[in-house]
C-alpha cells in the first residue's frame, strides 16, 4: 500500500498521470493500480509538477538587511526547496542550519565568502573578511547542507577590491571541492567583462537580466561576447529578481536572442515579499510568460535546471526514486499588471497559482489551494 496516491494530475506537457509516493519517495508514475492510506484526485483539472526550487532567497532571520522565515517563501507559496544565497558566512551558517531543521521547507544554503555574511552591503570591502579556511570548515561541518559558495561582486559591496574577492573565491572554490559559485552581478566598477572572464563551467552569474549600466547587453542590445564566451564554457545565468536587479527590456531583447536563463529564482526577503516587486516566486515565473517563455520552459527553470545547477540529487523532475517533492498549481487567465526592479509596468494576462505543496510526500495547501478543498 501506497502511502499517497495523486490521480489524474496533468503535467506541463498536457499528460495526465497517476503519482504513488512511498517513504518520501516517488514510487510510481503512470496509471497506478493499487491502494494508498490517502488519495487526492486533480481530475485533470490542475497541473502539477517537480517541487518547485527557489535557488536563490534570503531566510536567515536574524540577519538585519535581507531577512524572512523559510515556510513564508517556501511551502506557502508552493515552494518545495529554497537555497539561500549568501546571507550567513562561516561565522553564522551553523547557526542558521539549526534555525532550519524545523521548518517544513527544504532549506539549503550558499555560503558567503565573507565570514560574516551580509550584515552590511559592503562585506567584501574588507579582504580580511574572507577566510577560506573557515568556509572550508564549514562545508566539511554541514555538507548535507551548503550546496555552493556565493560572492556579491559589485561596487557597493566590493569597494575598492574590484575582482579580487572574486579571485580569492575561485580560489575557495577549487579547495572546497569544486562547490558551484554563485556571483552577484550588479553597478560597477568592476567592469561585467572582468567578472565573466574568470568564470568557468558551473558558475552561476545571478541578477542576469539587471538593468543596470554593467549588464549583460551592449547599449545596442546585443549579448556581450564576454557573456556569450562565458555561457559557451558552460556558465550559467540566474534571474535573481530582487529589489533592484530585474529589467522587462533587458529580458526581452535576451530570450529574443535566444538567451533564456537557467534558472528563475526571486531574490525573495521579507520587504520585497510583501511591498514588491517580487511578492513570490510564482509571481516571478509569471513575469517570463510576458518575455516570450513558455509554461515547460517556466517550470524547467525551477525543477530539473535549478536541480542540476546545485547538484541537488533526486530533486527537480518526477522519476521513480526521486524524492517526493511535488507542486500542483493552476494557470489563471486574467488581465493583471507586471512591475520589474526598473517601474516598467506590464499587462500581464496569465498568472500561475500555487495549490500545494508536497514535501518528502507530505501535502501542505497553501492559501489559495485551501480555497479549492476538497476539489483537490
Amino acid at each position: 500500500m501506497y502511502d499517497l496516491i495523486i490521480r489524474a494530475a496533468r503535467l506541463c506537457d498536457e499528460q495526465v498521470v497517476d503519482i504513488a509516493l512511498q517513504n518520501g519517495r516517488i514510487a510510481a508514475i503512470g496509471r497506478v493500480q493499487g491502494s494508498a492510506r490517502r488519495e487526492r484526485n486533480l481530475a485533470g483539472r490542475v497541473y502539477l509538477s517537480a517541487g518547485w526550487i527557489d535557488s536563490h532567497v534570503h531566510c536567515y532571520p536574524k540577519s538585519p538587511i535581507y531577512h524572512d522565515e523559510a515556510d513564508a517563501i517556501g511551502v506557502a507559496h508552493g515552494v518545495t526547496t529554497v537555497v539561500d544565497a549568501g546571507s550567513t558566512g562561516a561565522d553564522h551558517i551553523d547557526d542558521f542550519y539549526q534555525l532550519t531543521r524545523t521548518a517544513t521547507t527544504q532549506v539549503y544554503a550558499l555560503i558567503n565568502i565573507a565570514r560574516t555574511g551580509i550584515v552590511t552591503q559592503n562585506e567584501l570591502a574588507d579582504m580580511t573578511q574572507i577566510d577560506g579556511e573557515a568556509v572550508q570548515q564549514a562545508v566539511t561541518r554541514l555538507p548535507d547542507f551548503i550546496v555552493g559558495l556565493k560572492a556579491r561582486i559589485s561596487s557597493s559591496v566590493v569597494g575598492k577590491n574590484g575582482v579580487q574577492p572574486l579571485i580569492k573565491a575561485k580560489a575557495i572554490q577549487q579547495q572546497s571541492g569544486g562547490l558551484p559559485l554563485m556571483v552577484h552581478i550588479g553597478n560597477d566598477p568592476p567592469d561585467l567583462d572582468q567578472i565573466v572572464d574568470l568564470l568557468t563551467s558551473g558558475d552561476i552569474i545571478t541578477h542576469c537580466f539587471n538593468g543596470k549600466p554593467n549588464r549583460i547587453l551592449t547599449p545596442q542590445g546585443e549579448l556581450k561576447v564576454a557573456v556569450k564566451q562565458a555561457i559557451a564554457r558552460g556558465v550559467r545565468l540566474d534571474v535573481g529578481h530582487g529589489s533592484a536587479s530585474f529589467s522587462f527590456e533587458v529580458a526581452r531583447a535576451a530570450i529574443a536572442q535566444g538567451i533564456l536563463p537557467d534558472t528563475i529564482s526571486s531574490d525573495i526577503y521579507c520587504r520585497n515579499r510583501l511591498a514588491g516587486p517580487v511578492h513570490s516566486l510564482a509571481h516571478v515565473m509569471s513575469k517570463f510568460f510576458s518575455v516570450g517563455m513558455t509554461l515547460p520552459q517556466v517550470i524547467d527553470c525551477v525543477t530539473a535546471r535549478a536541480a542540476a545547477g546545485l547538484r541537488l540529487t533526486r530533486k527537480g523532475q518526477l522519476k521513480v526514486g526521486y524524492d517526493a517533492d511535488l507542486t500542483v498549481f493552476s494557470v489563471k487567465q486574467e488581465s493583471r499588471p507586471f512591475i520589474d526592479s526598473e517601474g516598467e509596468q506590464v499587462a500581464g494576462d496569465k498568472h500561475l497559482i500555487p495549490l500545494a505543496a508536497v514535501v518528502a510526500g507530505e501535502w501542505f495547501a497553501t492559501e489559495e489551494g485551501a480555497a479549492h478543498e476538497p476539489g483537490l
